[in-house]
């Protein structure tokens, strides 16, 4: 089997990780794997049936009626399917975003994705990115990056995303939600965000998009070939 490069992107919500890595993958030719929106799938089928992320034994009870499929469109887009449905745009709210990062916390529920992902990376040069790819999902992982930025910067940039969409959100709430989402990120018991040893630390708070790719094509060119 030919050798695969995996790069791994982690850091806090509104880092601009999904973005970035997309943008990436597109220009190396490069599977990217958003695993926030695995999540976030997750998060989105246990909203519909009622369950509150906080309730274990619910969410065990009902994790084996859920079947997730990732699939790209032909512009290189990841879609989500949950039970055959595309629920791609369905899971991009606050609301999910908050019950993703619990749901994430779920033992029963990393053990559930992880061999999806990992499977993804040993068949295909990947960009994944998420909180803790570096660290537990690829910690053999060719290339590894911590991308951040404040959390006034973070906040701005998914105010943006929400008026891109027709979506109006107050900029406190947007903050108050990132700092809250930091929070349970790095707090959880079970593969908290953190910035693996290996890693390098990337902060784009002063970079637009075309920076951030630039300084990242340079960590990368270290070790893979572009």
């Amino acid at each position: 089997m030919a050798k695969t490069y995996t790069i791994a992107i982690d850091g806090p919500a509104g880092a601009g990780k999904s973005t970035i890595a997309r943008a990436l993958a597109k220009e190396l030719g490069y599977y990217y794997v958003d695993t926030g929106a695995i999540y976030r799938t997750v998060a989105y089928f246990l909203d519909l049936l009622g369950i509150s992320p906080k309730d274990v034994d619910g969410v065990e009870r009902y994790l084996d009626e859920l079947t997730i499929q990732i699939e790209y469109d032909e512009t290189g887009k990841q879609h989500m399917l949950m039970n055959g449905m595309d629920v791609t745009d369905d899971i991009r709210t606050p609301d999910i975003s908050q019950k993703a990062s619990l749901v994430s916390a779920h033992a029963m529920v990393r053990h559930m994705l992880l061999d999806m992902q990992r499977a993804v990376a040993k068949k295909h040069n990947v960009i994944m990115d998420g909180r803790d790819i570096g660290t537990v999902v690829l910690p053999k992982a060719t290339v590894k990056i911590f991308l951040t930025a404040s959390a006034e910067v973070r906040a701005k940039r998914r105010m943006d995303e929400f008026a891109a969409k027709g979506q109006k959100v107050a900029f406190e709430q947007v903050l108050k939600d990132i700092q809250q989402r930091d929070h349970q990120d790095s707090t959880r018991p079970i593969a908290p965000l953190k910035q693996a040893k290996d890693a390098v630390l990337l902060d784009t708070s002063e970079l637009d998009i075309p920076g951030v790719i630039a300084a990242m094509k340079k960590i990368i060119g270290e070790k893979i070939p572009l």
